[in-house]
């Protein structure tokens, strides 16, 4: 059984990820959240630091350790939040136009061995491509955690023994030109996406008093 992002936890204040546009449910949770497509996104505050600080997945082997490649990783059974193959967090409608989570960016000073860590749970990357981040040449691979991307983002070769990260998640919207215009000069203009036939949006997180890279993207056609 393939892995799943079930929750994905971020160290920000639930009122923030509302004036996003966000639908966030303080009910019954042990810490805010809101769903996106099968995902939960738990904000558990800026006490436990910044950005993405952790994940929970569903369906890794038995005798895991708590830790994949330096991320703080939690088995969806051992944390309460609901294994998405059993019964998935219902999706909610959020006024900013998301619709699902097309990938969170991962980080990661060594590839080579955040893929032999992937592979140690029953990953294995999907592809692979060259690519350039802010005039350096970088190199990308990509996993599917069930309805989410996990894409792989480090330097052509090691270039450190520190842990990976989980740096930003990039959000499906039905309508890219709505959720751009509801977040009017907080985004960057809309222009064409890697993907053919797609177009994407960079969120300016911070003034949004959010602490997590956020992109928007257009639907798949």
């Amino acid at each position: 059984m393939s892995l799943t992002v079930d929750e994905i936890h971020v160290a920000d204040a639930p009122d923030a990820w509302a004036r996003a546009g966000f639908t966030v449910d303080a009910a019954g949770e042990a810490a805010p959240c809101c769903r996106v497509g099968g995902v939960r996104i738990r904000m558990v505050g800026s006490n436990h630091g910044s950005g993405i600080v952790g994940w929970s997945l569903g369906g890794l082997p038995a005798g895991f350790s708590g830790e994949l490649d330096g991320i703080t990783t939690a088995r969806s059974d051992d944390c309460g939040a609901v294994p998405s193959v059993a019964s998935p967090a219902a999706p909610a409608e959020h006024a900013n136009g998301v619709t699902a989570i097309d990938h969170v960016v991962l980080l990661s000073p060594d590839p080579d061995r955040t893929v032999a860590a992937m592979e140690a749970v029953g990953e294995r990357p999907r592809r692979e491509r060259r690519g350039e981040l802010g005039g350096q040449p970088i190199r990308q691979i990509f996993f599917r955690f069930g309805e989410v991307i996990v894409e792989v983002v480090g330097a052509p070769v090691a270039a450190g023994d520190g842990p990976s990260t989980l740096w930003g998640i990039t959000y499906v919207t039905a309508d890219i030109d709505a959720t751009a215009a509801f977040f009017g000069e907080r985004t960057a203009p809309v222009k064409p996406a890697v993907q053919p036939g797609r177009r994407i949006t960079t969120v300016r997180h911070r003034e949004l008093d959010i602490s997590v890279r956020t992109a928007m993207i257009s639907a798949r056609h």
